[in-house]
């Protein structure tokens, strides 16, 4: 764990993810150790960047500690990680990233900005801004069924439309199931990524009222360059253990297109708006020093104030 906690740990520097499913997870010295039925593998975790914990997993407090210490996130997730139940928190403790966050978000001006770019970057060019945000959704819809089409064409896979949630999950066609459990690790790695960085997963600003809104937003950006393509690829080698294959693929092409290293930089990017009329006043705490503008009257006007 870092000496200086405001320090932000080197996500990229780390492995992308471990999926965890019927076992029993332990400390073992710096390592954990997994448990089940044919026996037991040690784990090192100090360049593990997100362990995702399945249906039938029981971990010990001293497991959970070891990851948090160091800095590896864990989500608990459903089975074939179509549901996210938790999550745990990030090594950062300064709320600079998180303040700036909500201030963008709070700020029409800056909140339509965000969205945006966020567009642009899916895009691949930058767009007319005369064009309505619901003629852009227009845009993205029909950018997305071009995509699925294009893949269906390239790889022989049959695509008759997005179809996926728990209740329909055995009645998914295996291209939708692939999907799913392609876009849960991509949702996995981005939430380490987010917290990791010290921003908040449910501050989004295209999908908005859910604990994580943001991952969606941030997902989204890398859905048709990475877990569409490979999930079309995954069914058309074969229909067999879909979701343990794509969840294979999803390690070895987020170690190929260095993804850990390019999410907080791309996020980052997207935040580098102005904020009209910001005036923040400098404050430390315990943890760091960070912006504060609300209690500053407050702090100003001495006691009684």
């Amino acid at each position: 764990m870092p000496k200086d906690l405001h320090e932000l740990p080197k996500l990229r520097d780390s492995l992308s993810y471990l999926y965890v499913e019927h076992m029993r997870i332990e400390q073992e010295a710096s390592a954990i150790a997994l448990y089940d039925q044919e026996g037991r593998v040690d784990v090192p975790i100090a360049a593990l960047g997100v362990l995702m914990i399945g249906p039938g997993v029981s971990i010990t407090s001293a497991a959970v500690r070891a990851l948090a210490e160091n800095g590896c996130s864990m989500v608990w997730i459903g089975e074939d990680g179509v549901r996210c139940y938790a999550q745990g928190m990030g090594e950062t403790r300064s709320a600079r990233h998180i303040l700036r966050q909500a201030r963008l978000l709070c700020n029409e001006e800056t909140h339509i900005e965000v969205v945006w770019r966020m567009y642009e970057y899916r895009f691949g060019y930058r767009l007319d801004r005369s064009f309505s945000l619901n003629q852009i959704r227009g845009m993205e819809g029909a950018r997305m069924r071009d995509v699925y089409a294009s893949e269906s064409e390239r790889t022989g896979v049959p695509w008759e439309g997005r179809h996926w949630g728990v209740g329909a999950w055995e009645r998914s066609d295996p291209i939708n199931r692939a999907i799913s459990a392609a876009n849960a690790c991509l949702n996995g790695i981005c939430h380490a990524a987010i917290v990791s960085g010290g921003y908040s997963t449910a501050l989004g600003f295209i999908h908005v009222g859910y604990q994580l809104s943001f991952v969606y937003d941030v997902a989204d950006l890398y859905k048709t360059e990475i877990t569409i393509p490979l999930a079309f690829d995954v069914v058309a080698e074969s229909t067999e253990n879909i979701e343990r294959r794509a969840r294979t693929r999803c390690r070895e092409i987020f170690r190929e297109r260095h993804l850990l290293s390019r999410i907080l930089p791309d996020v980052d990017a997207l935040f580098d708006i102005p904020i009209p009329g910001e005036d923040i006043v400098e404050h430390e705490d315990a943890e760091g020093t960070f912006g504060i503008r609300l209690w500053s009257k407050l702090w100003e006007g001495g006691e009684g104030g």
